[in-house]
């Protein structure tokens, strides 16, 4: 229950139905829909957090009041004072009978309406489609999933550590960032804040940063932002195969949260409710020449499946989804890093996360460790979602050596002096450590089973769209 000084919400009553059944409630909010028969007006109203449905008869308010709320537009802002009482048939279990009526404001016609629309129409709306049902349950997803993380980190001893925004160089190389001016200097909007967890985890041993981070990738893909979320653990005297474990029981507390609090809010989005049950531990764990193999044998048989995740069924406001792909023809490699199709082809052989490790070391960043095993793999892993959802966590150890680091930094061309607080890391109590990065966008898309990241985030910056 709410504190006493908030008037209580739809969901409040909901999850307090004993103590409100047959008393008087106030719900303040927007009218959603309207439906009348004579003697009868059914208001949707929603609150924001959810929708009910208030019912108001003729003999039981003012002519005036009645009148008023025949002539009342969609999203009109409203309070409705009536008596609460169940009703089986509610979703919630319960309704309003309409005793009053207040009106805010009485809206303009509404652009967005029960038609069909085009993705740009939607996303010139933005603004105003935040308010639909599905986008409703989708942005409510999404804010458990960050409570999740946040709940479970805390709960295991981590600190949060603020990652700068601004970063004087990139972690990874220029390519992908945004370079803006910083007063007589430049600057990068960062792509990542994990260097700067390295730092934390010497000080605090388990930090964990969560912020935007920003990518400069000209991509029109379904998966691909250009400024998304992330959250970034790091833990000191952390190893590879404890940091897979680390990462496995961080997913499943996720799913597991998700499903216990949204399975209503899921299965209205039209999510595989049974497919998500399946996420349990423990996941496939494949070498990147194992996943390799598999994925070259599948299109070898033919029997590799490169359609998209969500392209069985159109998603809200969308042209026809994305036609189903050509046949996979030319082969993996042992030497790449995977594509989308590859981790598409991958992933549609699993009912859950699939970690593939050891990639080639010529793929990571700079300061990933080398297998000692095989000096041209690295000890990173990425976690691709089943259902061709893609990679949803990048981590692995980091490279705990002054010297083998400091030769990475001028294999790859980069400054020693840009990297000299960084490489400070390792002359003062340097230890094995280990880290990743969760993407939110991503893992929204995954457990909502949505076509496209777009619906992710409330306001989604790609390449061709800055606004609203």
């Amino acid at each position: 229950m709410t504190k006493p000084f908030l008037p209580p919400t739809i969901r409040d009553i909901a999850a307090n139905l004993d103590q409100f059944e047959g008393k008087e409630v106030v719900i303040r909010g927007w009218l959603y829909a309207k439906r009348s028969s004579g003697k009868i007006h059914f208001l949707q109203v929603r609150d924001g957090t959810d929708t009910i449905q208030c019912v108001m008869g003729k003999n039981d308010v003012p002519e005036a009041v009645f009148l008023d709320a025949d002539h009342l537009s969609q999203e009109s802002s409203l309070a409705v004072t009536g008596t609460v009482r169940r009703d089986k048939r509610s979703p919630l279990g319960f309704e309003v009978g309409a005793t009053g009526l207040q009106v805010f404001h009485r809206a303009e016609p509404y652009p967005i309406s029960p038609k069909e629309h085009g993705v740009a129409f939607l996303m010139d709306h933005r603004h105003l489609w935040l308010r639909s049902q599905r986008q409703h349950k989708i942005m409510r997803v999404r804010h458990t999933i960050i409570r999740a993380i946040r709940d479970y980190l805390d709960s295991n001893g981590f600190v949060l550590i603020d990652a700068p925004i601004f970063t004087p160089n990139p972690c990874e190389g220029t390519t992908n960032l945004f370079e803006v001016g910083y007063f007589d200097d430049k600057a990068y909007l960062t792509q990542s804040g994990q260097l700067y967890m390295e730092a934390g985890a010497m000080a605090h041993g388990r930090v964990y940063c969560f912020g935007p981070a920003f990518r400069a990738e000209k991509s029109k893909t379904r998966r691909h932002l250009t400024e998304f979320w992330m959250v970034e653990p790091e833990i000191a005297y952390l190893e590879f195969d404890q940091l897979l474990d680390l990462i496995e029981d961080f997913l499943c507390s996720i799913v597991s949260r998700v499903m216990n609090e949204h399975e209503r809010d899921l299965v209205a989005l039209g999510r595989n409710i049974e497919a998500l049950a399946k996420i349990q531990k423990p996941f496939p764990r494949l070498h990147h020449k194992e996943a390799v193999a598999l994925i070259n044998k599948a299109i070898q048989d033919g029997t590799a499946d490169t359609r998209p995740a969500g392209s069985e069924r159109k998603a809200e406001g969308t042209e026809e989804a994305e036609a189903e792909r050509p046949k996979r023809t030319h082969l993996a490699s042992e030497g790449s890093d995977f594509g989308g199709d590859d981790e598409t082809i991958l992933t549609r052989m699993y009912d859950r996360p699939v970690m593939v490790h050891r990639y080639p070391q010529e793929v990571k960043a700079f300061y990933m460790k080398r297998d000692p095993k095989d000096d041209t793999r690295a000890l990173g892993v990425d976690v691709l979602a089943p259902e061709g959802y893609g990679e949803i966590v990048g981590g692995g150890q980091r490279e705990e050596s002054l010297e083998t680091l400091l030769s990475r930094i001028d294999h790859h061309q980069l400054s020693r002096e840009d990297f000299a607080w960084y490489t400070d890391l390792r002359r003062f109590g340097t230890v094995p450590h280990s880290g990743f990065g969760l993407g939110v966008e991503r893992s929204v898309a995954w457990l909502c089973g949505l076509h496209h990241v777009r619906e992710t985030n409330p306001f989604p910056r790609m390449l061709e769209r800055l606004s609203p």
